[in-house]
């Protein structure tokens, strides 16, 4: 299924300052999404969105990904019952950036190791160098 409700890319002004919706896909055909929960602010996620993922999250108001490590169409929540209804979407200046506001549904998590966030881990630099420090709040 092809997506074709995007608004053509024009200038660099009407990407900035117009009203057309014209998301930049990268050489694979992804842009980058970052999710956070709309109550707390809290990022949630990093995942990419191919074009029919895009359209669906907007036709649909549920969050729908791009799995890039099984080549294949997600809607978050199918398997893990970790639903994400957007609340809002927004889109960076340059249209390449994807943010999405979400309520996160089930049990509120939304990472695949069972954690609410994906970002569980701190990076602090020590003697040794950088090393991982587990937040498990």
């Amino acid at each position: 299924m092809t997506a074709s409700i995007f608004a053509p890319r024009g200038d660099k002004r009407s990407l900035e300052e117009g009203a057309g919706f014209s998301p930049k896909f990268d050489a694979d055909g992804l842009i980058v999404c970052i999710t956070t929960e709309v109550r707390s602010g809290d990022i949630l996620m990093v995942a990419y969105m191919n074009a029919d993922s895009l359209r669906l999250t907007i036709e649909t108001g549920v969050a729908h990904y791009w799995s890039r490590s099984r080549g294949e169409l997600w809607r978050k929540g199918d398997t893990s019952g970790q639903t994400q209804k957007v609340v809002e979407m927004r889109v960076d200046c340059d249209q390449d950036a994807i943010l999405l506001r979400v309520e996160a549904g089930g049990d509120g998590k939304a990472c695949h190791t069972g954690r609410r966030s994906c970002f569980y881990r701190r990076v602090e630099n020590g003697s040794a160098g950088p090393r991982l420090v587990i937040d498990e709040a």
